[in-house]
């Protein structure tokens, strides 16, 4: 599990994404890159790290699922998610 403190950064920074998406969309329509560049530098969509829903791992993330590996893994074998089989008997 990643730190509390992980996952709450990524959350604030989620929400500076969403705050200023679309001041940035106007600023880079009008090709101000002045003012794009003393936007707060979290508020850009590439800092976001994607992470797992449940317990905030970074590394391993599948995007369809929004979980990591480990926990997907976890969570096919106890059947917990619909339409995903094992491949092997």
């Amino acid at each position: 599990m990643a730190k509390k403190s992980k996952i709450a950064k990524a959350k604030k920074q989620a929400a500076t994404v969403a705050k200023y998406s679309a001041q940035r969309e106007a600023l880079k329509a009008a090709k101000d890159y002045v003012g794009l560049s003393k936007l707060p530098r979290d508020a850009s969509p590439t800092r976001l790290r994607n992470r797992d829903a449940i317990d905030g791992r970074p590394r391993g993330y599948m995007g369809k699922f929004g979980i990591s590996r480990i926990r997907f893994r976890e969570l096919a074998h106890e059947g917990k998610i619909p339409g995903v089989t094992k491949a092997s008997f």
